[in-house]
Parts: C-alpha cells; structure tokens; sequence
C-alpha cells in the first residue's frame, strides 16, 4: 500500500508542461514517420506500403483477376493498418487515378473519381489489383531483400519498405502534412530518371547542372506546359525546396464567319476542372474577365474548355495572358523534397541526394538478394550431391532402406552424408531413380556452381555490384520507352505585363487638352496644338498633347508625386471637360508641373531647392489614385521641373537667371529620393530644367520663335556650381519653353 501511495506522489511531482512536451513530442514523431512522410527508398507512405504489400497476398498480380476492394481494404485495416477504412480506400482511390499518379500503383474497375473532383463509388462497388509498376516495387520482397517488422496486434509481419525496383518518389511525387513540416514533390517521368541515375551511377560527382541535362522538370499526369526560369528550376533542384508555374495548355479554333474561340485542352494538376470552371463563371458574371463573353465544357473523356473571347479583333495570346494573371489557368506547383532519409530521419533532399538515396538501397536490395540466393543454391547443392551419392550406390542405397530400421543414420553413417541429404534421399520419389534423372542433377549442379561463383564474385567487386544495379534499372527503362512520352511541356513564359481592362478598349488618335486651373479633356483626333481652344472665364491653357485612347499619362504634381490616368478614362471633348481632383487625389493647394504620355525614356524632375534624380517612367507608374512619392521634398519646397531625360547634358536655370550646363549622366537614375544638388543659389530657387545633345545646341523660345545657341563653352561647368548670366535675349522669368 505504501508503494502504490509513493508511485502516486511521483506522479503529482510531475510538471505538466514536461508530461505533455513529451507526448506530444511523440505524437509529433509517430505522425512523422509513419503517416505523412515517404520514405526516399520506396517513395511510400506506409499506408500505402500496407496496401500493396496486402494486395500480393491476395495475389492480385497484373495478370491475376480484379477482387472487390472492400477485400482489400478489409484485409490492410485488419491485419497492418489499424485506422479507418474510408482513410485506407482514400489513399487506394488516389494510386488508381491516372490524373492524380503519374505511373499507378493500383488497376481500378469500376468508378474511381474523375478530375472533375467527383468520389469513387463505394468500395463494395469498386475492384482493384496491382500494376506492372507496383510489381516492380514489390520485386524480390520473397527474397530477403527487406527488413521485416511485427504488425501492431504481433501475429503477423510486415516489411519495413519495399524493394524498390522503381523510382517511385520522384516518378509518382507525394504530398503530405505532418507536424511542424510537410512535404510536396510533383511526378516526374521515369524515363529522364533512369538516365539521370545512370549517369550519377557513372559519374557519382555529377553536379546537379548535369542532371539536369536529364530530368527537365516535372511531368505532371494532366499534362500543361511549365513556364519556370531554368534558373529558379535548377535552384529548386539543387535545394530541395521552390515551385514551378505551371500553365494549362490550349489552342485557337478558327469558327465561321472570321471569328475564333479557344480550346483548354490540359488543365493544371491538381485543379479540379469543373471548380475551375465554376470559379471563372462566377468571375465572369462579376464582369471579373471583361476578354470573355461565355466559357462552355464541352469535355469527354478528354478535356476541352472552350472559351469565348469578348471581341474578334483580341489577340488570343493576350486573352491568356490576363486569364493566366486572374484564375487558376496558372497555378504554382511546389517542390519541397522533405522525405524520410535511408536512417529515418525528416531531410530536405536535393534531386542529386533523392537519386542517390535510391540507388543505395538498389545496390542493397541487390546485394542481400544475392545473399539470399547464395544461401538456396548452397542448400540445394548440398541436396544434389546427396542424391548423386543414390545414383552413384543405388542397390546398396535401397537395401539399406528395406533393410534398416534406422536408415536416415545408416545412410549417414555410411556415405558420410548430412542430415538434410539423409532426408532429401528417403523424400525421393522412385520415379526419379531414372539414367535420365542422373544427367538433369549433373547439369543442374554445374549450373548452380558457375551461379554460385558468379555471385561471390558479385558480393567482392562494388564495380559489378553497380554494372547490375544499372542492368536493373536499362530493364525497367525499356518497359517504358516505347510508350511513356513526356506530357507536360516546357516553355518560356512572355515577358509581358497586360493590364486586363485595356484589352478592350478601342485604339483612336485624341488629343489632350488641360488648362491652369486644372480641368482635362479629350478630342477627337490630333488636332493642331497651337489652336485656339475654349476655356472657362479666367481659365486658360497650359498642357497640350497627342496620344491614343489606349495610352497612358503620367502627371507631375508639386508635391512630387506622379498620378496615373488612362487616357480612355478622360472625359470627352464637348464642354470644358472635367476638374483632375475628381480622377486623382491632388491637394487643392498643389499645381501640376507637367503632363507625359507614357512611353519608353527617362524623366529628370527637380525641386525649387535645386535637387533633382533621373526616373524610370515605368518605375513612375502609380498603381491607385493617390499617385507614387518619387521626388522626395524637405518642408516648404515644391517641384518645379520634369522633362524627358534625352541627350547627353542637363540645362539648369534659376530665378536669378543665372545657367548652368553640365553632363546628363552626373545625375543618378533613382526610384525614389531627394535627389542631388544641381545648382547652388545665393538668392532665388530653380526655374527650369531641361536635356538637349550639346552637339546641336540648346533651344529656347523667344516670343514666337526658337533661338539656338551652339557655343556654350562659357555656360559648362561642374554640377553644383552656381552658373552664369544667360546669352542676350534670354527669356524672362527664366524658362526655356
């Protein structure tokens, strides 16, 4: 009694947190290991393991009959896996699936799901059996090529993994999420595997690089195309973690009347179609897909999407290209090779490690093979000699046995024989006692002999081991050769960037018009842009440009931001057109400095203060209507300068009309920031900035003519200096349009 009060004071002693650390800890590590985790060697899970190792007891051989797969879930939950049967006929399910598996594990009859993401019938319905591939993976499990292990109730056993005669992890992929990690690996095709683990059979220091040379990327069984840098694939590889952007495939059928429609014939793997579908219905009603006007399933067995384009006159490649931006058309496919390694323990492989792995367990699953080979033909050697002993003494043979009481020990005694040939002679049928008989046990036994000798040399020589790790796997490559082509492509993705809602927008010349209190509008056509044009009251011009409806324009505001506006959005050209503050968030109390169409170039803005920086005018693009900072201001300063950076030298002028020109490339090409110092002022700020080729002058107006001067010797000068005193004639205030 008072160790039962003890124990039970030892256990009030423990800390909680230290209790649950612990099982939890071993929970963590059994959902590891034994659930969501493949190991490298076999590429198995081992509920999977379970499953076709229970099928072969059943003898569901690819050339045996289908079983009920109740059968065979019954016999994996009862005997290995002690887990629910809907789990085990999940996973069943998935080996059978030809869009899931790239190479299945499992022969299904009857309904086994379909990529449009419907379930498999009931298991009572369904029947199954084993593929050539899950053969191979089995190969040699009779032949002690595996450890063995107790089931979970001990009255049978199971094997830790399988021989492995097929390269299943990175052939059939595996997904899983166990406890603080998970793991993602995409099929590959068997083909490319085999030549690459030849290779790295050859040449064990191959680099990944190299490898690649053989294994492309992964073969997905839904097929599409991979639009993935070479880079960021061979990164993926090299690491054992990364993606793959991976497209559906499809093509243009031309319909009557000039018109054309797109075909979806592979979809992304992993995607259900009919969600896909669902989804872009749904995104199309929502007026999500403005290149669309109906998308129809008119699938089969094959897959065909059809897609309907808004306009005739769209480029289908542009149509894709912004479906491909907005829905699952284009998904990411992960790679994240977190597998049990060859001692059991979670690693991320790279593609040169996952390869190794396999080949190791190739050369011991050979090697034990030809061990336990070895072992059965010195058994049967022994046996042999024992019967050419009958042959060779036959009447004394006889008499001893109709004679003795005891002849498996006379027999011993007498011929010197061993206990297990003692008994092989007594087993002997009559029949065998033939001349015939004689010369088949001679062939046999020198037979045996020269396998015998060929297989000690084999143990010896780590060279032959290998030569016959690479017969094995040529084998198994030309099963698939003739049949297995590679289903997804590899392509190069366009380098384009397509804003969806331009797509539709009709191309036509306008011409741009906005005045100094800030009021925009479009005209028709390009228009003489020294015209007279109507204003409001106290209103006048101040911007006037050509462009086209689908371009854009960049506006340069005093507070140095840029605002973005399309110029479809502008309003029309009847009236006085419409303030900018209601297309932007422009402070009322800031101007704007400039308008640009977009376009290739560089601009260079400036501050009153005399700093200034070259900017990109894509990278100036602002994506809402708050603009983007580019031109960073100190308090009290404002922008007063954006002209196209064109040329080799920058003109600056300030109030106090004083020049300065120097080289372009002294300013530095920022996306954001002060700026650097231009021209220095005593009194006064910056006027105005502009670029020109020293080579033909620098051009400014004068009254209604443009004077140039090309002698400007006495006007360069270092950036940063303070400049001089303007040729005669030179505007006032100072600009130099």
């Amino acid at each position: 009694m008072s160790e039962d009060i003890l124990h039970q004071e030892q256990l009030l002693k423990t800390q909680f947190s230290a209790a649950l650390s612990e099982r939890y800890l071993a929970y963590a590590l059994s959902t590891i290991t034994s659930r969501s985790l493949p190991d490298v060697r076999d590429g198995l899970k081992p509920v999977h393991r379970r499953l076709l190792f229970a099928m072969r007891q059943l003898k569901l051989d690819p050339d045996q009959g289908f079983k009920k797969s109740a059968r065979v879930v019954g016999d994996v939950m009862g005997k290995f896996h002690p887990h629910g049967d809907a789990a085990i006929y999940d996973a069943m399910v998935r080996l059978a699936q030809d869009f899931a598996m790239r190479y299945q594990l499992v022969d299904g009859q009857g309904n086994f799901g379909n990529i449009d993401g419907d379930n498999a019938a009931a298991m009572r319905y369904t029947e199954a059996r084993m593929t050539n591939v899950a053969k191979l993976l089995l190969d040699g499990i009779d032949e002690d090529a595996v450890d063995f292990r107790a089931t979970y109730d001990g009255e049978a056993e199971e094997p830790v993994l399988l021989p492995g005669g097929f390269p299943n992890l990175l052939a059939n992929g595996a997904q899983g999420i166990a406890v603080g990690m998970a793991t993602a690996i995409p099929p590959h095709n068997v083909i490319e595997l085999a030549d690459a683990a030849l290779h790295l059979i050859k040449y064990p220091n191959a680099s990944v690089d190299t490898l690649l040379n053989y294994v492309k990327g992964p073969d997905l069984p839904t097929g599409g195309t991979l639009v993935e840098p070479s880079e960021q694939i061979r990164q993926a590889y090299a690491t054992g973690r990364g993606g793959f952007r991976l497209r559906a495939s499809w093509n243009v059928e031309k319909v009557k009347g000039g018109a054309w429609q797109i075909v979806i014939t592979e979809i992304p793997y992993q995607i259900q179609k009919s969600r896909l579908i669902e989804k872009m219905a749904e995104m199309l009603q929502a007026k999500k897909l403005p290149v669309l006007a109906d998308i129809r399933d008119e699938s089969a067995e094959d897959i065909r999407v059809v897609l309907e384009p808004k306009s005739r006159r769209l480029d289908p490649k542009a149509v894709m290209e912004s479906l491909f931006k907005l829905t699952d058309l284009e998904t990411r496919v992960s790679l994240n090779l977190n597998v049990l390694d060859s001692n059991g323990r979670p690693s991320v492989l790279s593609l040169k490690e996952a390869l190794t792995e396999w080949l190791l367990h190739r050369r011991t699953v050979l090697m034990r093979r030809s061990k336990y080979r070895l072992g059965k033909i010195e058994r049967r050697l022994e046996v042999l000699e024992g019967y050419l002993v009958v042959f060779l003494n036959i009447d004394e043979v006889i008499t001893i046995i109709r004679e003795t009481d005891r002849p498996r020990d006379e027999l011993m005694v007498r011929f010197s024989l061993s206990d297990v040939q003692a008994t092989a002679i007594l087993d002997m049928r009559l029949r065998s006692l033939r001349r015939l008989e004689e010369e088949v046990l001679r062939t046999e036994r020198d037979s045996l002999l020269a396998e015998q000798k060929n297989l000690k040399h084999l143990l010896r020589d780590e060279e032959e081991q290998w030569q016959a790790v690479s017969a094995q796997i040529k084998s198994m490559r030309a099963d698939f050769i003739k049949t297995d082509q590679r289903r997804t492509t590899l392509s190069d993705a366009p380098a384009v960037d397509i804003d969806v809602t331009e797509l539709l927008i009709e191309k036509e010349p306008i011409t741009v018009i906005c005045s100094e209190k800030g009021w925009v509008r479009a005209m028709k056509g390009h228009l003489d842009l020294n015209a007279q044009f109507k204003f409001k009251d106290g209103d006048g011009p101040r911007f006037a440009l050509h462009a086209e409806t689908t371009d854009k324009l960049l506006v340069f505001a005093e507070n140095g931001r840029f605002y973005t506006l399309g110029c479809d959005k502008l309003p029309k050209g009847r009236g006085f057109g419409e303030p900018l503050s209601l297309m932007m968030d422009v402070p009322a109390d800031v101007s704007l400095v400039n308008i640009i169409k977009v376009g290739k170039g560089k601009l260079l803005v400036a501050s009153d203060r005399g700093h200034g920086l070259i900017v990109d005018i894509n990278s100036a693009l602002a994506q809402t209507r708050s603009g983007k900072q580019v031109l960073n201001l100190p308090l009290g300063a404002r922008a007063v300068a954006c002209c196209p950076a064109e040329g080799d030298h920058a003109a600056v002028v300030g109030q106090n009309r004083r020049l300065l020109i120097f080289p372009l490339n002294e300013i530095p090409e920022m996306t954001r920031g002060k700026g650097v110092i231009l021209q220095r002022y005593k009194d006064g700020t910056l006027a105005d900035v502009k670029t020109f080729s020293l080579a033909d002058g620098l051009s400014w107006k004068m009254g209604e003519r443009t004077r140039t001067e090309t002698d400007l010797l006495a006007w360069q000068g270092r950036r940063g200096s303070t400049g001089r005193m303007p040729p005669i004639g030179f505007p006032r205030p100072a600009r130099f349009t």
